[in-house]
């Protein structure tokens, strides 16, 4: 995970443009509040990224907390959210210190196709201890062996075309393909897990599980799940 969090440390350009990164944090606030079970719920959001649109899931939540590995992105989070008390900014060795059973809601999305099986595995060991014992653990966006870059494209450029920056997202795929990202996801590779075999990893690591009806963010052909602490 090291050459990712690298990466999203830099300055890179994964997204098409202003818009399209907007929108996209936006989509996903949206999703990540509709799991959010109560008013007082406190949530965590693992390797959040940027998280633009934290504001919006800190109003729908009692607390949150935003963990993230990369340093540069986890300096910005702590400037941008400073005036508010609802959110707290942790690494993820943080996370190893915080109380047992203290998370209603964990939420990992876009996450594991950069984790190895392993990190994956002590991620989930970490959450499970946070979570209380109705808590849940929502993983999103997990990529589907089966489903290629093709359907990567098709998603990001029909989410283009319905609010309207089409053409910076032709321009982007270009830019895309010369990029680092390209070459890095050629060199170190995504992780690819179909859902009888994410649902059998989540059990191994104490939860229970289901593959929800519809994924976090605008990618149909990638799955979400909804998992449990199993007692």
């Amino acid at each position: 995970m090291d050459d990712w969090i690298d990466y999203y440390d830099s300055t890179h350009t994964i997204y098409a443009s202003r818009l399209h990164r907007d929108l996209h944090f936006q989509l996903i606030a949206r999703d990540i509040i509709g799991y959010i079970p109560s008013a007082d719920a406190v949530v965590l959001d693992y390797a959040c990224g940027e998280a633009l649109s934290a504001a919006r899931v800190a109003e729908a939540c009692g607390k949150l907390y935003l963990a993230e590995p990369a340093p540069g992105v986890r300096g910005r989070l702590i400037a941008r959210f400073a005036p508010n008390t609802k959110i707290r900014v942790r690494s993820l060795d943080d996370l190893r210190k915080m109380e047992e059973n203290s998370i209603d809601l964990a939420v990992m999305n876009s996450v594991v196709q950069y984790m190895a099986p392993g990190d994956l595995d002590q991620a989930f060991a970490v959450i499970r201890r946070l979570l209380k014992p109705g808590g849940r653990l929502v993983l999103g966006d997990v990529l589907r062996p089966e489903v290629g870059m093709a359907r990567d494209v098709i998603a990001l450029l029909r989410f283009a075309a319905t609010h309207g920056f089409l053409k910076d997202a032709l321009i982007g795929l270009v830019s895309t393909a010369l990029s680092d990202y390209r070459q890095l996801r050629a060199r170190v590779g995504l992780q690819r897990y179909g859902e009888t075999e994410m649902v059998a990893k989540l059990a191994a690591a104490g939860f229970t599980a289901s593959r929800a009806h519809s994924n976090i963010g605008h990618n149909p052909w990638r799955m979400t799940f909804v998992a449990w602490p199993a007692f």
